[in-house]
């Protein structure tokens, strides 16, 4: 009888670990048809993530003021936002003027060419993307007045192993975005609109995105708010599977989506907008990037000495 009744219970525990194991699988399939299988591969199994040694050969003469797009991803990509967005970013030096060089090699980031650049514009970028003497070479490089835009996903990724880019260049961790639906209409606040970003806004600018919600506010950490959203206007939730409950993302009547702050003598921008790729289109989204990359550059609007914004 007990033998019995012990085989009994293996054929439980085997029904049930086999349960377990196709649910898991099944899980595994749904979250890989729902980023697409390169994500899934570096996200999960980190296939395609990749450090660079080897520095990218770089025009020999960068005529007037030069910015750099960089858009490598060992994390999270949306490769059609990703195109649209350095065509666009590309575009908009050529309009004002600027020279640009494109480049998912992380290798530029030494001394050297780095200071060639006023400004750095990290497209999306996700995942560890910069060695230790890397980091080291941007974050010196940017204190002693250089110029960070970041857009979008660059300040989307769920954890991040440099924690002076998350928690002082960022300001706070990203901690999901609207899903089901994952594009929704919203009103945003124009709270500066002197600021070269945003000095072509109305008071309010209504738009579709993919909403970003964040741990904190950087509004706390003395940070410049420029825009924020109202939450009464769209629904901040995050539903990634169909029979999950959505998670309350919802961070409160003051919810920022772009902001700027000094980092030492240098100046940061953060924009949370532009997932799809169409919203590198928008009039009113491109004058505010070649806003803000005019002021990360230091050739308009405040200028930053000590970690401190100054008007004059």
């Amino acid at each position: 009888m007990k033998a019995i009744a012990k085989r009994k219970v293996l054929r439980v525990l085997a029904v049930l670990a086999a349960a377990l194991i196709l649910t898991l699988v099944g899980l595994s399939i749904m979250f890989m048809m729902a980023v697409g299988p390169g994500n899934f591969g570096r996200l999960v199994l980190g296939i395609g993530s990749s450090y660079d040694e080897t520095p990218p050969p770089i025009p020999a003469r960068l005529h007037g003021p030069a910015i750099l797009i960089f858009s490598k991803t060992n994390g999270f990509r949306d490769d059609a936002q990703i195109v649209a967005a350095n065509r666009a970013l590309e575009q908009i030096a050529r309009q004002h003027g600027w020279d640009s060089y494109t480049t998912e090699n992380a290798a530029i980031f030494n001394p050297a060419q780095l200071g060639r650049f006023k400004a750095v514009i990290w497209n999306s970028v996700s995942g560890d993307v910069l060695t230790e003497e890397q980091r080291d070479a941007f974050r010196k490089w940017l204190e002693k007045g250089g110029g960070f835009v970041g857009l979008h996903g660059a300040g989307g990724d769920p954890q991040y192993a440099w924690r002076w880019y998350v928690d002082d260049l960022i300001g706070t961790q990203f901690i999901g975005h609207i899903m089901d639906p994952q594009f929704q209409m919203a009103t945003l606040n124009v709270e500066d609109r002197d600021h070269p970003a945003t000095r072509h806004m109305g008071r309010t600018w209504r738009r579709s995105d993919e909403w970003y919600s964040f741990a904190t506010n950087p509004r706390d950490k003395g940070y410049h708010i420029l825009v924020t959203i109202d939450e009464g206007t769209y629904r901040p939730e995050e539903k990634l599977l169909p029979f999950t409950k959505p998670k309350n993302i919802r961070m409160g009547p003051d919810h920022p989506m772009v902001w700027t702050h000094c980092v030492k003598d240098g100046r940061a921008f953060y924009s949370a907008l532009g997932h799809a790729a169409s919203t590198y289109q928008e009039p009113q989204h491109r004058e505010m990037i070649a806003g803000a990359i005019s002021w990360a550059a230091g050739l308009q609007g405040p200028r930053c000495a000590s970690g401190k914004e100054f008007t004059s």
